[in-house]
C-alpha cells in the first residue's frame, strides 16, 4: 500500500497539513486517521498544502470534503493551497471549489483561513 508523507505545523488560529506523495484509496485510512490526530477539537481552520500531490481519485477528495463538512459544523473551515494539475483537475470537474476555497500559496491559504 502506497503511504504517504505527512506532516503539520501548528499555527496561531490555523493548523496547516502537507500531504505529500499521491492520495488515493491505498492511503485513505492513514488520511483520515492524521487528520483526526492532529485536528484541533473542536474543528478549527485547517489548510492542506497539496503541493506535492500530483494525483488524486475520488477517495482522496472524499476525505477532504468530509474534514470539510465536519469543520463547517463546528464554525472552521478548511482551505486547500498550491493544488496540481491532475488534483485540479478532479476538483473543476467536481465543483468542490464552490464548498472548498482553493489558493495558489499556502501562504494566501493561511491568510484566507484566518481571515474567515
Amino acid at each position: 500500500m502506497p503511504r504517504l508523507r505527512l506532516a503539520h505545523q501548528q499555527l496561531p488560529g490555523v493548523t496547516v497539513i502537507a500531504v505529500i506523495g499521491e492520495m488515493d484509496a491505498a492511503n485513505r485510512a492513514q488520511l483520515e486517521a492524521y487528520i483526526a490526530e492532529v485536528q484541533p477539537a473542536p474543528p478549527g481552520r485547517l489548510v492542506f498544502d497539496l503541493s506535492e500531490v500530483p494525483f488524486m481519485d475520488s477517495s482522496g477528495l472524499h476525505v477532504l470534503l468530509t474534514c470539510a463538512t465536519n469543520c463547517l459544523k463546528d464554525g472552521g473551515a478548511v482551505h486547500l493551497a498550491a493544488v496540481q494539475r491532475m488534483p485540479a483537475r478532479l476538483f473543476e470537474l467536481t465543483g468542490v471549489m464552490v464548498h472548498v476555497p482553493v489558493h495558489d500559496t499556502v501562504e494566501s491559504a493561511i491568510t484566507a483561513a484566518l481571515a474567515s
